[in-house]
């Protein structure tokens, strides 16, 4: 093509020459033209330029071709447009607008309105630009019938309105638009609606359906090859993970984003690849490269006069100093973004801004301020219909009632701020990833709910708010696994429900809420309201979590990053006896001791203590956890056929040995893993996988029919994941670590039918602890609809855990629940000459319901 263009503009070049030489105007005025045409194609804009305005010195003064004139006007508008000079632009713009009505060619005459329309959208004028959109629209709609120029003039005015935060009118634009995109087979338009789609719905809370939009955009754009709309789809998912807590995910889609703005000259797309990629610096606690960012996004804005972007950028700046808790410099920031947002009509900006200064006052201590500046962002948050902006000014307003002892109106606002943020995780969110980001960022809205209803001494409401605010992403993922049809797979549990919950357990129940130095206990019984009591440690100091301090405290002592064999030389004697873990059990069970009624005890636990060692705390209870109390009812009123009955799956010492790992020691075999999984293979008559054949792929075919799985593998210190043999066909000679790793979302991919799962591997327990307990491995098998899963909470020995595993089946065998079986194996280690000390039989935890296996199938 480009060698074809060269040939023409040297023809037009002979052309123009004769043309000179025979003082033929006409011929001339016409070679010019073609010339700046041809440089057009090739993309020389200066080039083009510079022809186009001969040919006009021509045209306006001797030749009369009007439509010639104006088609040159245009071109040169675009020019102008392309190299940001907009004013200029608009000038020939108008100038084809003139031509167009002089002629009576209304269709060329619309597309004057709509190329002024952009332009005065590239200067962020956007009520001016939709008075041309409109003229656009009308002569495309009514005059002419053009139904490819209406879709246009439909895009552009939803693009227009969503820079107005008139959302909802955006909304309606853009779905005029797919219409005809679809009806004309426009791919480039459709994804173009679905990027407005994507930016209205993200700014309305509609998180998913704004991920599934730009998500529709990016294929799309790297269908028809448009660089930009890949940019832009990039860029939009980049913001929306962020805003969702998702800052690692959100920042690989920000750097796609920002390659793609550099490579093309996009300053406005730098700008918000910079400035989105600071916000996620900021929230990881990366202060100087959010700083350095956000500056590039200032210094960005005020090279091209953006000044939206310019205020944002002042906001953001202010959020790294207000992180640094440099209150002053911060709110310095605030105000400048404020004034600019005022000066623009940027409401949600305005709204940011009166959010932001309201959190400085109330560092300040200045509670009545902070109100008011809260009472300003929730007006401006309903009255542009933003939801998420309306759940933080009633949690700050909640906030600043509380620090001021007026504790009802506190409880009003944290449950209005609480109902917004349920309804958005209901609605807007899918993934489980990101509800559990979303949810952990907004947690202390949920933590001051409970905190306030117990400072009131309303107890058992308390106790309801804190379980609704538990494992929430896991309870949607059991809805489905369970077929709960008539139950939105995203519903909340209404108080009610929590309370019938709460009243109908069958087993003595611990329910806990930690909050700073507190624990908060609710104590269930088969009769009976709940009983409350609080426990409060008095131990490390001021930003230290205690129970973070008390559970490294115990593990310390009693060794846990050690598992020699060798019980000689362990130097402490206090490692030998279950004394060492006195101080948890203290702290926990010895509260509510007097209440203890029977041999077995669920923990719902909270925090730190998710990673508690539960099993090992009591010789004559039976402890196991469940993430919420909701989930266990969901899991134990299964239908009796949900769960296999028969059938194992056993994984023994994969073979790595080949393995390829980054700064590490090379897997070593673990031979009693083997042995373990031979005996419980005899005594289930049960072939197990081991070696070379214990790859992921083999597991995974397998996994979901059986009613038992043992895996016996080394696993993850951080994740609990497990590595497993490779796969022969992988293409990495020799494998590497990750081609060989069993990761959560394989697990939860899959419907299991399991009834007991038992991940004898190091750190099975182990994962990220948040409000949905610890998500690790072990969430994942519940996730995937495992009824039972026992669990290792730090590095196991080989041979320690081959005698453990011995005594759990002899038991399981003779007919005992998952719960005896624990107990009695972790005895039968402990009165071992080798393996007494709690490092060896005290890691194991046991999580769901207590299930009983029959081994004979």
């Amino acid at each position: 093509m480009a060698e074809r263009i060269l040939q023409y503009i040297a023809e037009q070049n002979t052309r123009l020459a004769t043309a000179q030489i025979n003082k033929n105007t006409a011929e001339k005025a016409r070679a010019y033209y073609n010339l700046g045409i041809a440089y057009c194609f090739l993309k020389d804009v200066h080039q083009e330029i510079e022809y186009l305005k001969q040919y006009l010195s021509i045209a306006e003064e001797d030749v009369g071709d009007r439509a010639g004139q104006g088609e040159a006007y245009l071109k040169l508008g675009l020019a102008y447009n392309s190299l940001k000079e907009f004013q200029r632009a608009i000038e020939y713009h108008n100038q084809h607008l003139r031509i167009a009505k002089e002629v009576g060619d209304r269709a060329d005459e619309g597309r004057a309105y709509g190329n002024l329309g952009a332009t005065y959208h590239s200067l962020k004028e956007f009520q001016r630009a939709i008075e041309y959109h409109n003229q656009h629209l009308r002569i495309a709609k009514e005059e002419v019938g053009d139904r490819a120029l209406e879709g246009k003039a439909y895009d552009s005015l939803g693009l227009a309105y969503n820079n107005l935060d008139e959302f909802q009118r955006a909304i309606e634009y853009n779905n005029k638009c797919l219409i005809i995109a679809k009806e004309d087979g426009d791919r480039a338009l459709e994804g173009k609606a679905y990027a407005n789609f994507g930016v209205a719905c993200g700014s309305l809370s509609e998180f998913q359906r704004a991920i599934e939009y730009n998500n529709k955009c990016l294929i799309i754009a790297k269908e028809v090859g448009d660089m930009a709309g890949q940019g832009q789809a990039y860029a939009n998912l980049g913001a929306i993970y962020c805003l969702l807590g998702g800052y690692q995910r959100g920042m690989e889609y920000t750097n796609k984003s920002l390659i793609i703005a550099k490579e093309f000259g996009d300053m406005e797309g730098q700008r918000l690849a910079y400035s989105n990629l600071g916000v996620a610096y900021d929230r990881l606690e990366e202060f100087p490269q959010a700083m350095e960012c956000h500056k590039k996004a200032l210094s960005i804005a005020n090279e091209v006069g953006d000044r939206r972007g310019k205020g944002h950028a002042y906001l953001n700046i202010g959020d790294v100093h207000k992180s640094l808790c440099d209150v002053p410099r911060a709110m310095e920031y605030y105000k400048q973004f404020l004034s600019n947002a005022e000066e623009i009509g940027d409401r949600v900006g305005q709204g940011n801004a009166y959010c932001r200064l309201g959190s400085c006052y109330e560092d300040r201590h200045d509670f009545k301020e902070a109100m008011e500046c809260y009472k300003q962002h929730l007006s401006i948050a309903e009255e542009i219909g933003d939801r998420k902006g309306e759940a933080c000014a009633h949690s700050g307003l909640g906030r600043s009632f509380l620090f001021s002892y007026s504790l009802n109106e506190a409880l009003e606002h944290f449950r209005c701020c609480v109902k917004i943020c349920d309804t958005i995780r209901a609605s807007s969110i899918s993934e489980d990833e990101l509800k559990m980001s979303f949810r952990t960022k907004h947690q202390f809205a949920y933590t001051h709910l409970w905190q306030v209803l117990v400072m009131l001494e309303r107890n058992d409401e308390a106790l309801y708010a804190a379980e609704r605010g538990r494992a929430q992403a896991l309870l949607d993922a059991l809805k489905v696994t369970y077929g709960l049809t008539s139950l939105s797979p995203r519903s909340i549990e209404s108080e009610e429900e929590v309370r019938n919950i709460s009243r109908k357990t069958t087993v003595l129940t611990v329910f806990l809420a930690i909050h700073l130095q507190t624990v908060n206990m609710w104590v269930l019984r088969k009769e009976g309201n709940p009983i409350f009591r609080q426990k409060r440690l008095d131990i490390g100091r001021e930003r230290e979590d205690p129970f973070v301090l008390l559970l490294e405290t115990v593990l310390k002592k009693i060794d846990s990053t050690s598992t020699t064999g060798d019980d000689d030389q362990t130097s402490d004697p206090s490692q030998k006896t279950a004394d060492s873990l006195q101080p948890l059990y203290d702290a926990v069970i010895g509260p509510i001791e007097d209440l203890l009624d029977g041999d077995e005890l669920i923990v719902v636990p909270d925090g730190a203590l998710s990673k508690a060692p539960w099993a090992a705390l009591s010789e004559t209870l039976r402890i196991r956890s469940v993430p919420s109390l909701t989930s266990l009812k969901l899991i134990t009123d299964s239908s009796s056929g949900h769960h296999s009955k028969s059938g194992a799956l056993l994984v023994g010492d994969p073979c790595l040995e080949k393995v390829k790992r980054k700064g590490e020691k090379p897997f070593t075999p673990l031979k009693y893993a083997r042995m373990e999984v031979k005996m419980i293979g005899e005594i289930l008559k049960s072939q197990p996988l081991t070696g070379e054949d214990a790859t992921k792929e083999a597991i995974l075919q397998r996994i979901g029919s059986v009613a038992l799985v043992h895996i016996a593998a080394h696993g993850k210190k951080e994740t609990g994941e497990i590595f497993l043999a490779p796969d022969p066909r992988c293409e990495s000679k020799p494998p590497k670590e990750e081609d060989c790793i069993m990761k959560m979302s394989d697990i939860q991919a899959v419907k299991l039918r399991a009834r007991l799962v038992v991940l004898s591997c190091c750190h099975s327990g182990q994962g990220e602890v948040s409000s949905e307990g610890v998500v690790g491995m072990a969430r994942a098998f519940l996730f995937a609809g495992a009824r039972s899963v026992l669990a290792t909470l730090w590095a196991i020995d080989d041979e320690a855990t081959k005698m453990f595993m011995e005594s759990f089946y002899q038991q399981l065998a003779r007919g005992e629940s998952a719960s005896v079986a624990l107990q009695r194996a972790m005895k039968c280690l402990r009165d071992s000459h080798n393996y007494s000390a709690p490092k060896y039989w005290a890691p194991f935890v046991l999580m769901g319901d207590d299930v009983k296996i029959e081994l004979a199938k």
